[in-house]
Formats: structure tokens, C-alpha cells, sequence
């Protein structure tokens, strides 16, 4: 779409307002609106001022004065303003040299593909993740001086098989029991669907939805493969559609990786494949019907998924999920179907164009455009160095002995020792200048100073029930 073209979108649907959206480092969406009349074709190319310094982990309050650059190929009519509102997702540059931000995520994802495209490797890099999410009927949390806790609530949830209701019905999901029910025990299968008839609408090709393994509302929506930044893009509006849709629905939709004790958290298992001249690279002849190439590529994955967990599993809540012995891919390994490997070859279809490799420790809390990004990275340093991944698991790697167990690399136990690992093994990811140091440094430090230690100085309600009697 030119920006012609979308002048001519804003016309058809009478709109009032242009949305202009670009992502903050940590991955969430902002946003500011201007009336369609100041919206012009030379917008497309000398972009509309805004003030950086109040957005997280970008300028400093001296240097806030930027630029945004709406890119007219992300151009919808948001489906949820009640004025017609043309939306547009926005790279960032310097007002002065005109140069791209370095710390814009969606610039960084887009110099990733760029550097592959330099290396000759491929063209094209498909991305495919399976973004889980929770819809709860009521949250509550609050933290202060003297006290702090949070409070989940859903019909769904199996804690209120007891509840007067007036009358309870029944029918939810036990723990761990949630995966694939019908209704009327699948109760959100109405909202999902509108979901995915939004997302259709907005340019999302989805492939399937179901309710998830927990009880109290787990969900996913299976979005087809699209090229890098596409997809970062999609993944982005993805988000904005399930969390506004339940909030319409007098609901509230969290992408958090472990909202609840005791049961399946939320993952973002994500597909990945690249392609070149129309072709696909990954299909071979090799174990599981794979090429060298996205065995080394696999290889170049399991060799930095220590350094990679602080970009694709980025939150102290994410290691609540990736904990050893229970259901998150924590072991370093791969193999064709077997799901407790962190790395995985679906066997669903022969076809070449189906090869992929499926990384499965990533969950949504991460910004997109940065964990994609690392991904590639890591996969091109595998490919250009050949590293093996070694041997495939098809063993359960849940239920090895505890001696053979011990000898297979795991993914962090904490926020903190992702970011040590990404602080030791970082050479991969800036190459090309893909990400540059002040980005890596920069993000780094918001972690552990907004993140870490904030979490760290507060005593935990838990705490009290182990201590308190000391």
C-alpha cells in the first residue's frame, strides 16, 4: 500500500482521526492521534515530532525530540474507536540526521533481516508463534509499605466448583484439564471466535483456536507464518485485538507467562524457517526430514538460549515458567515431535514448505521485534559456523534418570542469570550492527533496575506464611 493508497483508505471509511503506533523497548504499544486532515503524503517521509523522553528506555529528557515515520503498509482501520480511525504503526528516527533510532525495536528487527539478506543465506525469514494468553473474569493487585497481594478470578476457574453462584453450573476445567474441552465446558469459545473474525478483518491469517491446557480461561489463536517484521507487526495487533475484545466482554486478557500457582503457563512456542528465491531451506534429507542448514541453525539456538532467554523470556514472571521438572521446555535438546525438548521439528505434514523448527521456550511477555531478531541471529550464527547441535532426544525428557538428566544444558533459572548469560555471549547479536551496545546495554540496565531489584527490595506474600513465626 502507497501512501496514496491510503489516503484513499481514509476516505472510503470517513475517517475523523489517524492513529499513529510504535512500540516502547519493553514491548508495549503507544500510541498518539491526529485529525485525518493533517495527514498528508509527505507525512509518509518527514513524519510527525513527538516527545521521546517519557517513553521507557529511550531518549534522555535533553535529547526528546523525535521523529515518527508511519509505514503505510500497516495501514487498518482500527476495529475498536467508535470514530473511524485510520491506524498506522510507525518506525522512529532523529529529527535532526534523519537516521533510524538504534533503540526502535521494529528498526533493530528490521536490520536482522537485512543482515541475513547480506549474507546470502536466504531472502526471507518466516516467523509463526503460538501466543497463549488468560481471560480472567477479575484481577486485583496492589503492593505498598505494609502490604501486597493479587487476586485472580474466573468462572472458569476450577476453585469455584464450590461457589454459590446462584446456581453453580459446574463444567470447569480441572487443573491441567483445560486442553481442547467442548463447550459448555470450553466457555470462551464464542469470544475467541470474534477474536479471530477481528483479526481476519485486520489483515491476521489465522489458522486455528482452541482453549488451552489450564483451567480459568487459558487460550490460544494459531496465526499463520509471515515474514519477520510482518509478523512482529501482526503479533502487536494480535495483542491489542484479544485484550480490547475482552474488555468488551467485561472480561480482562493477559499475556502474563505465569499468572497462576499450580498450573500450565503461558508459552509462545514460535516457528521459524528461511527461505530463498520461493524456495524453502529447511527440508532436507537429513534427521527428520531436515537440511544442514536448519541443523545448524537449530545448533546456533540451543549454543545461545541462555543469552536469548533476556530478549525472549525477558520478565522475572517468565522464570516462574521455566522451571525444571514441570511443563516448560527448559532443557536444551531437540527432536522431531517430542514436546518436552526446547527445540522442536514438527512432523505434521511432508511437505518442504512445512519444514520449520519450533522454538519453545519464548513466551509473549517478550517484545517481538527483539526476540525474533535474536533468533535470527542466533540461527544465522549457527548456519555460518556450522555448529552442530548434536545428538537428537527423542527420549521424554521429563522422566530421564536424574544422572543422564544432568548432563543436558538448561535455559536459566532466573531473570538474572539470563542477563548474565546475554552480558557474557552478546557478539552474535551484533553483528551488522543489528543490535548495537547502548541497545543491549540500555535494555540490561532497565531490567535489572526497573525489574529485578524493584522486585527484589518487596517481601513477598509467601514469605509470611514460610517466616512470619520465626
Amino acid at each position: 500500500m502507497t501512501p496514496k493508497d491510503v489516503l484513499t483508505l481514509a476516505q472510503e471509511n470517513n475517517v475523523i482521526m489517524v492513529d499513529f503506533k510504535f512500540i516502547d523497548f519493553p514491548g508495549i504499544w503507544q500510541n498518539f492521534s491526529v485529525p485525518v486532515s493533517e495527514l498528508e503524503e509527505s507525512t509518509f517521509e518527514d513524519g510527525v515530532g513527538f516527545d521521546g523522553s517519557s517513553i521507557r528506555g529511550w531518549q534522555a529528557i535533553n535529547a526528546s525530540d523525535m521523529l515518527i515515520i508511519p509505514d503505510p503498509s500497516t495501514a487498518i482501520i482500527d476495529p475498536f474507536r467508535k470514530y473511524p480511525t485510520l491506524s498506522l504503526i510507525c518506525n522512529i528516527v532523529d529529527p535532526i540526521t534523519k537516521e533510524p533510532y538504534t533503540r526502535d525495536p521494529r528498526y533493530i528487527a528490521q536490520k536482522a533481516v537485512q543482515y541475513m539478506k547480506s549474507t546470502g543465506v536466504g531472502d526471507t525469514v518466516y516467523f509463526g508463534p503460538e501466543a497463549e494468553f488468560f481471560i480472567f473474569d477479575d484481577i486485583r493487585f496492589d503492593q505498598n509499605a505494609q502490604s501486597g497481594y493479587y487476586f485472580i478470578d474466573s468462572k472458569e476457574g476450577i476453585w469455584n466448583s464450590g461457589k454459590d453462584e446462584g446456581p453453580n453450573l459446574g463444567y470447569k476445567p480441572r487443573h491441567k484439564e483445560g486442553y481442547f474441552p467442548v463447550s459448555p465446558t470450553d466457555s470462551l469459545e464464542d469470544m475467541r471466535t470474534e477474536m479471530v473474525t477481528v483479526m481476519q478483518k485486520c489483515g491476521i491469517h489465522i489458522e486455528a483456536q482452541h482453549h488451552e491446557v489450564a483451567t480459568a480461561g487459558q487460550g490460544e489463536i494459531d496465526m499463520r507464518f509471515a515474514p519477520l517484521v510482518e509478523q512482529a507487526d501482526k503479533l502487536m495487533l494480535f495483542k491489542y485485538i484479544v485484550k480490547n475484545i475482552a474488555n468488551q466482554h467485561g472480561k480482562t486478557a493477559t499475556f502474563m507467562p505465569k499468572p497462576l500457582f499450580g498450573d500450565n503457563g503461558t508459552g509462545m512456542h514460535t516457528h521459524q524457517s528461511i527461505w530463498k528465491d520461493g524456495n524453502p531451506l529447511f527440508a532436507g534429507s537429513g534427521y527428520a526430514g531436515i537440511s544442514d542448514m536448519a541443523l545448524h541453525y537449530i545448533g546456533g539456538i540451543l549454543k545461545h538460549a541462555r543469552a536469548l532467554a533476556a530478549l525472549t523470556n525477558p520478565t522475572t514472571n517468565s522464570y516462574k515458567r521455566l522451571v525444571p521438572g514441570f511443563e516448560a521446555p527448559v532443557n536444551l535438546a531437540y527432536s522431531a515431535r517430542n514436546r518436552s525438548a526446547s527445540v522442536r521439528i514438527p512432523m505434521y505434514s511432508p511437505s518442504p514448505k512445512a519444514k520449520r523448527v519450533e522454538v519453545r521456550f519464548p513466551d509473549p511477555s517478550c517484545n517481538p521485534y527483539l526476540a525474533f531478531a535474536a533468533m535470527l541471529m542466533a540461527g544465522l550464527d549457527g548456519i555460518e559456523n556450522k555448529i552442530d547441535p548434536g545428538e537428537p532426544f527423542d527420549k521424554d525428557l521429563y522422566e530421564l534418570p536424574p544422572e543422564e538428566l544432568a548432563k543436558v544444558p538448561q535455559m536459566p533459572g532466573s531473570l538474572d542469570e539470563a542477563l548474565d548469560s546475554l552480558e557474557k555471549d552478546r557478539a552474535f547479536l551484533l553483528k551488522g550492527n543489528v543490535f548495537t551496545a547502548d541497545a543491549l546495554d540500555t535494555w540490561m540496565a532497565y531490567k535489572k533496575e526497573n525489574e529485578i531489584d524493584a522486585l527484589r527490595l518487596r517481601p513477598h506474600p509467601y514469605e509470611f506464611f514460610m517466616y512470619y513465626d520465626i
